[in-house]
């Protein structure tokens, strides 16, 4: 009985693996995206140590997914968002209403909290609590749908509630593309200015007002038409955009692509095919996109070359070399390469070899 009341003290006291109540936790509130939705419902999950958090696609052209980010992708994610703020001119001190929470995946939260500003969500998901909250809040930024947003403008006008709507704000109009009659009606009836801020859970934000936020980002002709396949640190990111003379990117006419490109790994600073391997493997399953790795691949080399090929009849085949262009799969990397000298193996589910 003594060894086994000395086993009980040292399972309760002693032992290094953590018990249910000691898991570190990483919340709703500590993510920075307690708010409501739609679309969701709120499920407690089990998340795997290599990843800082974990969000979800939009589901615009399927169904929602899974996203990981990992902390190598942090520092890129935080530079672009804080660029797009001052772009957009918002200053420290600042409160930005925020329609739609996961939004706060996309920048991430600790850019919000570099950059100074304060943020909370609607009441509930819809028009209603969108235009109480102007009305109460009065914030400086609101960040959201554009169509809601003009929807929103217009039932204020319907309901003779235009004149409590604050004056002077900045919209930042992001998660699907700039509804073309939000900004007059913003311009019109609350004297403010839309700006077209564009990215994904997946990457990011990548653009404001068509100017790129990254260094990455690589722009394609991959076929005859006027579109640019848009890609992130060679990642497509299956969107397609006219581009004009200037370099600006007309985010508003996103389409998407009729076929994902193909990203092949042919040289990189890794020096084990294998690693190779499990990063391709890794960003199919944390980004969604397929990457392949070359049977000639060149390890140990002084930067990453990859091969993007399209998808028209012509096989076009284009080449991104690092290490400015390939930043997002190197970071990638980083990450994989990290997360395999420092395995987090669970001691209950140790599989035989």
């Amino acid at each position: 009985m003594n060894l086994l009341k000395e086993l009980e003290d040292y399972v309760n006291g002693a032992s290094t693996a953590p018990t249910f109540e000691t898991m570190p936790r990483n919340t709703l509130s500590d993510k920075g995206i307690a708010g409501p939705t739609g679309a969701h419902v709120i499920e407690e999950i089990h998340t795997p140590l290599n990843f800082s958090y974990i969000t979800l696609t939009s589901g615009t052209s399927a169904y929602q997914n899974i996203t990981g980010v990992t902390a190598a992708e942090l520092p890129d994610r935080i530079g672009a968002s804080r660029r797009a703020l001052t772009l957009a001119g918002v200053n420290t001190g600042d409160h930005i209403l925020l329609t739609y929470p996961p939004l706060v995946n996309v920048f991430p939260k600790q850019a919000l909290e570099q950059h100074g500003v304060s943020w909370s969500f609607l009441q509930a998901s819809s028009r209603d609590a969108l235009l109480l909250a102007l009305c109460k809040e009065r914030p400086q930024v609101v960040i959201g749908e554009s169509s809601f947003l003009r929807a929103t403008l217009e039932s204020a006008l319907k309901m003779n509630m235009a004149a409590l709507l604050p004056n002077n704000i900045t919209f930042l109009a992001a998660g699907t593309p700039l509804d073309p009659e939000f900004p007059p009606i913003a311009a019109r009836i609350m004297e403010s200015r839309v700006y077209d801020l564009y990215g994904c859970q997946e990457f990011g934000w990548l653009t404001l007002d068509g100017i790129p936020l990254r260094e990455d980002i690589t722009l394609l002709q991959t076929d005859d038409s006027a579109y640019r396949d848009l890609l992130v640190g060679g990642l497509p990111t299956g969107d397609r955009f006219p581009v004009l003379d200037d370099g600006n990117i007309v985010t508003s006419a996103r389409i998407r692509t009729p076929a994902e490109l193909e990203t092949t790994i042919l040289e990189t600073t890794a020096n084990g095919q294998d690693t190779a391997l499990r990063l391709a493997r890794t960003i199919l399953r944390i980004k969604a996109k397929i990457v392949r790795v070359s049977p000639d691949l060149v390890l140990g080399a002084s930067r990453t070359l990859l091969s993007v090929s399209a998808y028209d009849s012509a096989k076009r085949r284009f080449f991104i070399q690092g290490p400015e262009k390939t930043r997002m799969i190197d970071s990638l990397l980083q990450s994989q390469m990290e997360y395999q000298s420092s395995q987090k193996q669970d001691p209950t589910w140790i599989k035989k070899r």
